[in-house]
């Protein structure tokens, strides 16, 4: 039996910056962000890297929460550029051969017809490297930006997502493999009873009518997911085939990933087709002195508006409305309706269940790079390897402070003692995003019949 194998995924955004706001203002940081040659010079580098995916994150408005105004955020470079990702995508695509393809598409902005069509679009066109990251969308923002009033209520996005998801897999489900023919001679293109029509009502969506677009050579796109609330756990134990976690310590990973693990068996699926991967923030060089000084000069980058602006955003909560530190009432704490998990981990980073504006900028850390791994090959390799073997995740999220060249640096650094390590693949094994994740070729229905299978 072959060792197991860590994964990796670049992550980034289509924009000014990365999850680091102040990225751009690295004097290293490329600034033609608007342009293809930027992108496609990541995706050259996470490939030669032997990468399993580059991801895009999203969001569909910018951090225009802290004192509902966005004119701090163009002044600041707070996320502000937002780029469509699938788009961005289709231009690293036409570059590289191997590196999967994920971007995220909301669930409560869109049609499951609209993103069941772009996506395995997407997994045709390069060839089985597509992937599709589920999110739910969480902001005012967004959802003025979409023509509605408010976001929707956490866990009523989630359920409208159940159905969503349903649908998309359904739609992907319609060609049988077989079911093209294109022969000229006979003048058939395909055989009408292999193509199925859709027929679904729910308590949020509906869709009737026949998918238009075959499967790809991995079957469907990869799903992802990274919900960290309870029920965005849930959801993804029940659809999810990679999923992207921010463990905070490696004691957390481990109890968080045994959990999540057995939440994934209890759903009737196979932990071991559900791969997890956790954010890390690598600052890497070819010693550790020269990688801490590095780290140097990304920590003098961050300004404390950065924090407020995505902290207003990612809460749904504008943070203008409160002194530094004036506490957070019983109902604000309660009322929150964004990202649940970052209100739950400041409660318990601070022990505060009341905590102020002040202790929600420590206590979530949002606008500035975790210093957790810094240092030469080997002590990178260390931190990622104790992760890995020590039962807390499958593999990373890579996100760089500096772009690209923290990326390059990881490349040339890490990754050669991770493959000497035998803990990463010296190259890749098959064409497709599911070859690099270790799962098989997608057969239509193998959702539904998860259950009945394990």
């Amino acid at each position: 039996m072959a060792p197991r194998q860590m994964h990796l995924v670049g992550f980034l955004q289509a924009q000014n910056c990365t999850i680091f706001a102040s990225s751009w203002r690295h004097p290293d940081s490329r600034s033609d962000f608007l342009t293809a040659d930027y992108f496609q010079e990541i995706a050259r580098i996470l490939e030669r890297g032997k990468f399993d995916l580059g991801f895009f994150d999203d969001r569909l408005s910018m951090p225009d929460r802290f004192g509902s105004d966005h004119v701090h955020t163009v002044e600041h470079g707070i996320r502000c550029v937002k780029m469509d990702p699938v788009v961005t995508l289709t231009m690293m695509g036409a570059v590289t051969s191997r590196l999967g393809l994920g971007s995220t598409a909301s669930t409560t902005y869109y049609e499951p017809f609209h993103i069941a069509r772009v996506f395995q679009t997407l997994d045709l066109m390069s060839n089985g490297r597509a992937a599709w990251n589920v999110v739910t969308s969480l902001n005012d923002g967004e959802a003025a930006n979409m023509g509605h009033d408010e976001a929707m209520a956490h866990d009523a996005r989630y359920d409208r997502a159940d159905e969503f998801v349903e649908v998309v897999l359904s739609h992907w489900d319609a060609w049988e493999d077989d079911a093209l023919i294109v022969d000229k001679a006979t003048g058939r293109f395909g055989d009408g009873h292999k193509v199925h029509r859709l027929n679904f009502k729910g308590n949020f969506l509906q869709s009737h009518g026949t998918f238009t677009v075959p499967r790809s050579p991995q079957g469907r796109p990869v799903l992802i997911q990274a919900g960290s609330s309870g029920r965005g756990k849930a959801f993804s134990a029940r659809w999810a085939e990679l999923v992207f976690v921010a463990y905070h310590d490696i004691a957390a990973g481990q109890r968080e990933y045994k959990a999540f693990k057995s939440a994934v068996a209890a759903a009737g699926r196979n932990p071991d087709h559900v791969k997890v991967a956790t954010l890390c923030n690598p600052i890497c060089a070819a010693t550790r002195a020269e990688a801490e000084d590095k780290a140097a000069l990304i920590a003098k980058l961050p300004l404390e508006i950065d924090a407020l602006s995505l902290l207003s955003e990612a809460l749904n909560f504008d943070f203008a409305s409160k002194g530094m530190d004036e506490a957070f009432s019983d109902e604000e704490m309660a009322g929150i309706q964004g990202m649940q998990a970052i209100r739950d981990r400041v409660v318990q980073r601070t022990g505060k269940k009341n905590p102020t504006v002040r202790d929600f900028i420590v206590g979530s850390g949002r606008g500035r790079p975790r210093m957790d791994m810094v240092g030469g090959p080997k002590e990178v390799a260390d931190q990622m390897e104790e992760w890995f073997t020590g039962g807390a995740c499958d593999g990373f999220v890579v996100s760089a402070a500096v772009i690209p060249g923290g990326y390059t640096d990881f490349v040339e650094h890490v990754v050669p003692e991770l493959q000497r390590r035998g803990l990463f693949r010296q190259d890749y094994t098959g064409p497709t995003l599911r070859d690099h994740l270790g799962l098989l070729r997608s057969t239509r229905g193998d959702w539904q019949q998860a259950a009945a299978a394990e």
